[in-house]
């Protein structure tokens, strides 16, 4: 792929983090994610990719929402065709209720190298890549934990899990208390702190627990580039869940590891934060048509990792605030 896709991807998330982040704290999740819809679909149309989105926010009946399988790009034949995941505000209720850690979000791989998750739930483990090797999903909480600290040359009382804090995790987190590691727990947007993992200044050991498998399949983009790890097992809580698993010939009982989900050694990542977390900054409107972002940009094989601060002149660019 060509390296250059990687700014475009970074504009991309830009335009759907200015887009989204007008509706911070105005406790209207819809509106919010279809103005970053729009802006990242916008952008995507000046990208020359032949992509086809495999992680997205529905299916085409769906429609305005960026749907799987849909076709995003410029679309020339001599264009890079590649496999899209995206999630133009990972944090809704983030965004709605003026919290921290929403993020827009895109990973791009080459055609057919990026699982086609259903949308139901993964039940996740992930880590940075100083403990790469040392998790595993169906060992015991206490031992994933003690093969952390070992890796990480810390004790078991210095380590921090972050979950999401829901009902569904109750065991967990008595599982997790028990050992005798700290917590620390997020209300959304589990694929930033997935991705925490591998700073050491996040304050983030690892991740447990479950969430989205759509968010768990752009995780994994991120560690890999990162060289983290990354485990997970498909779950479905209905009959309509079921049946899309059936539908996409998704294995329930398989564990997937980092490698499943993201195939193969070309990989691109870009996230703009939204609203500020521990790992990006949120944008911030600095007077009149004025705006700041901080996008984070990973690539593989290179392992580059960059921080990006732009300033934005909305009135020279107003299809990013619409």
């Amino acid at each position: 792929m060509d390296r250059d896709l990687s700014l475009n991807l970074a504009r991309v998330t830009e335009a759907a983090a200015l887009s989204g982040a007008k509706f911070l704290g105005k406790g209207d999740k819809n509106a919010a994610d279809g103005a970053a819809v729009d802006a990242m679909r916008r952008m995507f149309d000046t990208v020359h990719i032949n992509g086809t989105v495999v992680i997205g926010e529905g299916e085409i009946d769906e429609a305005p929402m960026l749907y799987i399988g849909e076709k995003i790009g410029l679309q020339m034949e001599t264009d890079d065709p590649v496999d899209i995941a995206v999630d133009p505000i990972d944090g809704t209720t983030a965004i709605a209720n003026g919290m921290n850690n929403s993020i827009a979000v895109v990973a791009l791989a080459p055609k057919g190298c990026l699982l086609h998750a259903p949308d139901v739930y993964m039940n996740k483990i992930a880590c940075g890549p100083k403990a790469k090797g040392r998790i595993k999903l169906e060992a015991p909480v206490a031992e994933n934990i003690k093969n952390v600290a070992e890796a990480l040359n810390k004790n078991v009382e210095d380590i921090t899990v972050s979950l999401l804090n829901r009902d569904r995790h109750k065991k967990l987190i008595e599982e997790i208390r028990a050992t005798g590691a700290r917590i620390k727990m997020i209300s959304d947007g589990d694929i930033v702190t997935a991705l925490s993992t591998c700073f050491e200044h996040s304050g983030v050991d690892m991740i447990m627990g479950i969430g989205g498998a759509p968010e768990g399949v752009i995780a994994a983009a991120a560690l890999k580039c990162m060289g983290g790890d990354f485990q997970g097992k498909l779950m479905y809580y209905d009959d309509a869940q079921k049946k899309r698993c059936e539908e996409l010939h998704s294995d329930l009982e398989k564990i997937y590891t980092i490698e499943d989900l993201v195939k193969g050694n070309e990989v691109l990542f870009a996230a703009t934060g939204i609203s500020s977390g521990d790992l990006l900054e949120g944008v911030r409107f600095i007077g009149e048509d004025m705006a700041k972002t901080q996008t984070l940009v990973l690539r593989l094989p290179s392992g580059t990792v960059r921080f990006i601060d732009s300033v934005h002149n909305l009135k020279q660019k107003p299809e990013y605030a619409k």
